[in-house]
């Protein structure tokens, strides 16, 4: 038999047993998302088609495009590359671009760059390099504060080996499980589960093959002035930025968010207990082979040979058995595939704003309306083009989406005001790199933010984000009106 029990009326019911209005159910955030989206979406067309003059039909095509990507970003939340597929798919569909700006993208050099980073990334984790490099480094220390100071020197010296910022999250998070068991000290744990990231993120910067969306802006200034920086001229602009960011971080984890007595803590476990395997001589030769791709990525303009050809040949080779012990098939399967795709992606729609001129009809709007007043002050449009971009990443949670969106919306139109373009893309560039504010706004912070153990939480990112924002926008701003001028790099 079933017994069935009655329950009592809601608090809130009338007597008719009618549910009363404070009961009815709020409209889900996802309905609300889509509804905004058709909103802007329609007033984006009829804008686009029918009040702007002057617009020949592939710009307002393209144009169309473009802001349907963004708002599929970033209104609705959709995942990156199926949106910036079907995006790039789009433009040939309605014949903003030809079919062969498309099927050329996947043979771009950037996305066989970035492919052959992978396999040797790849390989590198597999053969337990980078944990025997830094396992023997920390071997020696014995306080907190000096194993924070030397893991943000080598966190930072991985961006030039390992492409995208979280496949270095993904190797480097067992480092972080091994000393947080070591430490066995909560608090410290918190504040190192939020180094990990955080050095991840801002080191980035320095290397050309660090992000993705440094690439997406080397192409951009490639199609723009008709050369970009190579490996080292990149080091030398970004690198020095973004050391001093990653030094501040520590600096500021250590000093703001650990007390004296946790600073000068003893680790007498991480030596003793946890000493690192003998180096086997696969790992050296891996090391070394590894080691002569960044040597021949430096001295790239002496021998010419294209950085994605000697990162093809050094990843055919460590993908042998003979020297690595993994075969090829083993070494593509750490390649974020994921990640090629929504790059080739994004490259046909930066492409088709430039191909078209819709960037530089933009630009030529964005002069007419603004007038030639603020040409006359470069400064304040470098410290808006770094606000907009470093904020931006509360909007637009991929980075390489970032830089395809505030390059041609942002960084161009600027440049025509009195700006030169090759500075400006890098600021919005490096300015959207700063993204460990919130837990959804970069795949490293999310990573080490869900980790088995206690790490960090959403309050102790905000605390971290607020001490660090205003100086990354303060060094930024120094670095592209004094710096970069006295490096080559034109202000005007």
């Amino acid at each position: 038999m079933t017994l069935y029990a009655i329950a009592p009326p809601a608090p809130h019911a009338d007597r008719r047993g009618e549910p009363s209005p404070i009961c009815e159910p709020v409209v889900p955030l996802a309905r609300v998302r889509q509804i905004v989206a058709a909103v802007v979406l329609i007033f984006s067309a009829m804008l686009i088609f029918l009040a702007i003059d002057g617009l020949t039909l592939p710009m307002r095509l393209t144009l169309a495009v473009f802001v349907a990507t963004i708002v599929a970003w970033t209104i609705l939340d959709l995942p990156d590359t199926p949106v910036a597929l079907a995006g790039a798919a789009m433009l040939p569909i309605v014949g903003a671009v030809d079919e062969a700006v498309l099927y050329r993208s996947l043979g771009n050099d950037i996305v066989w760059l970035m492919l052959a980073a992978f396999v040797v990334a790849g390989v590198l984790r597999q053969v337990g390099v980078v944990e025997q490099i830094i396992g023997r480094l920390l071997a020696r220390l014995n306080t907190v504060k000096s194993l924070f100071w030397v893991l943000t020197l080598l966190i930072f010296a991985t961006a030039f080996v390992i492409p995208s910022t979280s496949a270095r999250a993904a190797m480097l998070a067992p480092v972080y499980l091994g000393l947080a068991t070591a430490i066995g000290n909560t608090r410290v744990n918190r504040v190192l589960a939020l180094l990990f990231p955080s050095i991840i993120l801002l080191s980035a910067g320095a290397s050309l093959i660090g992000a993705g969306a440094h690439l997406v802006a080397a192409e951009m200034m490639e199609r723009t002035r008709g050369h970009s920086p190579d490996f080292v001229d990149w080091l030398a602009l970004a690198g020095p930025f973004s050391l001093l960011c990653s030094l501040l971080a520590c600096a500021v984890l250590l000093y703001v968010f650990l007390s004296a007595e946790e600073r000068g803590m003893v680790l007498t476990r991480c030596g003793s207990q946890n000493a690192p395997a003998r180096v086997t001589r696969q790992q050296w030769t891996v090391m070394a082979t590894a080691g002569a791709m960044v040597v021949l990525f430096v001295i790239q303009p002496l021998h010419g040979v294209g950085m994605a050809l000697i990162a093809i040949v050094t990843a055919l080779l460590l993908a042998t058995e003979r020297i690595s012990g993994l075969s090829l098939k083993i070494a593509l399967k750490g390649v974020e595939w994921n990640l090629l795709l929504f790059l080739a992606g994004t490259l046909v729609i930066g492409e088709a704003l430039l191909e078209t001129g819709t960037a530089a009809e933009l630009a030529e709007r964005v002069v007419s309306l603004a007038g030639n007043g603020i040409a006359a002050r470069p400064a304040l449009l470098i410290a808006f083009a770094a606000i907009a971009a470093t904020l931006s990443h509360l909007v637009i949670t991929s980075r390489t989406a970032r830089a395809t969106v505030l390059i041609p919306a942002l960084a161009l139109p600027l440049a025509a005001l009195g700006v030169d373009p090759l500075n400006l893309i890098m600021v919005v560039t490096l300015a959207s790199g700063f993204c460990q504010t919130l837990l959804v706004s970069a795949k490293p912070v999310a990573l080490f933010g869900s980790l088995d153990q206690a790490t960090f939480s959403q309050s102790d990112l905000l605390r971290l984000a607020s001490y660090l924002i205003g100086p990354f926008i303060g060094l930024l701003i120094v670095f592209a009106t004094v710096v970069w001028p006295l490096q080559g790099l034109p202000l005007r």
